[in-house]
Order: structure tokens, then C-alpha cells, then sequence
């Protein structure tokens, strides 16, 4: 099976990966995987859960959305923040879910929409934890 190589960018790290059979990322529009030779565009991510599949094992990561870069040399997903499963700090999570949640119980002079997105960022994060 072809693989290519993988970089995750974010504005603060840098994770590299070789022999990646397949990427399976949240697009605007929905779920998209990529594996080799797939055509080259550039495609708009949300927040979600990113699936990373090496030599026959997965891992997941979340992400809060940003871009897919697909050329024939590699992937990046350029995104604005990424967590691998096992370093999901759940506490900070829920802590998280529960701020948003409070924000709209309480009708807070608040923006509904900045903490409904939150909401969906946390339990994305929760998700993807028990992964």
C-alpha cells in the first residue's frame, strides 16, 4: 500500500509524521479521507476529530479547524489547535463545557453562538479523550 508523509501545523508546534496510509478529517462539508494519490486541493477543516492511521494503527487527535493541504509531496493540515488523545486534559474539558454552559443557563451578556462553539469544541475534546 502507497503511504505519504503528514504534517500537522499549528501556530505554536509542528508534529511530522512518514508512512501515512490514511487521514480521515472534519471538513465544512462533512467527514473526507485522503489517502496516497489523492488529488490535490486544499480544503477547509472544523473542529473535530482528526483520524491518523500509521503502519495499522490509529490515532486521533482534536482539532478546533483550520485548512487541508493535499500535493503530491505530502499532506499539512494547517490548523489552529491540535490535541492528541492521550494528552487530553479532561478536567480542563469539562471545566470548559461547563463555563459555556453556564454562559447560556444564565443568559449572560454573552454571544450565543461564541459559547455554542464552545460547547461543540469541548465535548469534541471529550470525545475524542476516550479514544
Amino acid at each position: 500500500m502507497s503511504t505519504f508523509n503528514l504534517d500537522i501545523v499549528t501556530p505554536t508546534n509542528l508534529i511530522e509524521s512518514e508512512n501515512i496510509s490514511y487521514v480521515r478529517c472534519p471538513g465544512r462539508d462533512g467527514l473526507f479521507g485522503i489517502m496516497s494519490g489523492h488529488r490535490e486541493s486544499i480544503i477547509a477543516l472544523d473542529y473535530g476529530e482528526i483520524k491518523v492511521t500509521q503502519n495499522g494503527k490509529d490515532s486521533f487527535y482534536a482539532t478546533s479547524g483550520g485548512f487541508a493541504e493535499v500535493t503530491n509531496e505530502k499532506v499539512q493540515l494547517l490548523v489552529e489547535t491540535v490535541e492528541e488523545s492521550s494528552i487530553i486534559d479532561k478536567d480542563r474539558a469539562e471545566a470548559s463545557l461547563k463555563r459555556a454552559q453556564d454562559r447560556i443557563k444564565n443568559k449572560d451578556d454573552i454571544d450565543i453562538k461564541r459559547a455554542q462553539a464552545a460547547i461543540g469544541r469541548a465535548l469534541n475534546r471529550l470525545n475524542i479523550y476516550k479514544r
